[in-house]
């Protein structure tokens, strides 16, 4: 069920970047929903099929443009054309990021790089270019984070610090671009179901176990849950948020217990070894 009312974005005009797929499609869509011309933006407009059906389908307009966010000079001149088309942009939300599984010492520089690339530096840009055109009316930019921004994560190196880099930014921006009426959040969400994730950072049954044993409510989440509160973000619903970082993971995050909350056993894998 949706936080929001059906027409909380009724003659706006929301980029979603990445919105053709897995989170983003369920953001483009909550946003389509309820009222919002919706601009999904990504690298192949291939991606964007769905979305546009879904659009068609429900009755919501939907923009489809090729842009390649780690790209400063092609992101200014589509902001631009996004500008001059819908007559001005009320929402931002930076989906659009790389991730997957790889051990530190096997990380290759130019695929590190390359995350950074789309993750953080993508984020700056199309923030920026959006925020010059924000300044005039106000608006609204959410981010995607991850929790492991905060704490670090054997395997990701390269996301973690894109995503510790975005929540900075988020706080920074935040603070700078209040006085024009911006108000930039993130949403930092734990392990949820969508294609993309399951193949990219648990590809195997054992992989999915292991991960799932890790989140205390017992479960992943879904990208409706993630989107609702993208949403929330996004809406002028909560006039009062800025620079924050809103955590949903379950419980992901939380340390382990120290003992069995069932029977008080004291869990050997927290003691020392002395």
């Amino acid at each position: 069920m949706s936080l929001l009312n059906d027409d909380t974005f009724k003659n706006q005009t929301a980029i979603v970047t990445g919105g053709g797929t897995g989170l983003g499609l369920a953001v483009s869509s909550r946003l389509g929903r309820m009222g919002a011309t919706v601009v999904c933006v990504s690298r192949n407009t291939g991606h964007h099929t769905e979305l546009l059906a879904r659009g068609e389908q429900e009755g919501f307009p939907v923009v489809s443009r090729a842009l390649d966010v780690r790209d400063a000079r092609a992101v200014k001149t589509v902001v631009r054309e996004i500008r001059d088309t819908c007559g001005g942009i009320d929402v931002l939300v930076n989906n659009a990021a790389g991730n997957f599984i790889r051990p530190a010492m096997m990380l290759a520089p130019r695929a590190f790089a390359s995350v950074i690339d789309i993750a953080l530096n993508g984020v700056f840009y199309m923030s920026r270019e959006v925020g010059r055109v924000m300044r005039d009316t106000g608006g609204r930019i959410v981010n995607i984070s991850a929790p492991y921004a905060a704490t670090g994560k054997p395997g990701v190196v390269h996301s973690a610090c894109a995503k510790a880099g975005v929540e900075a930014m988020t706080k920074t921006l935040a603070s700078e671009w209040a006085g024009y009426g911006i108000r930039v959040n993130a949403v930092s969400p734990g392990p949820f179901v969508s294609a993309g994730a399951a193949d990219r950072l648990w590809p195997s049954k054992e992989m999915e176990k292991a991960i799932l044993g890790q989140i205390p409510l017992g479960r992943f989440g879904t990208t409706g849950e993630v989107a609702d509160l993208v949403c929330l973000l996004a809406s002028n619903d909560v006039p009062w948020m800025t620079g924050t970082i809103l955590l949903a993971d379950g419980g992901w995050s939380l340390p382990d217990p120290m003992m069995n909350p069932e029977d008080g056993r004291i869990d050997r894998r927290r003691q020392s070894s002395d």
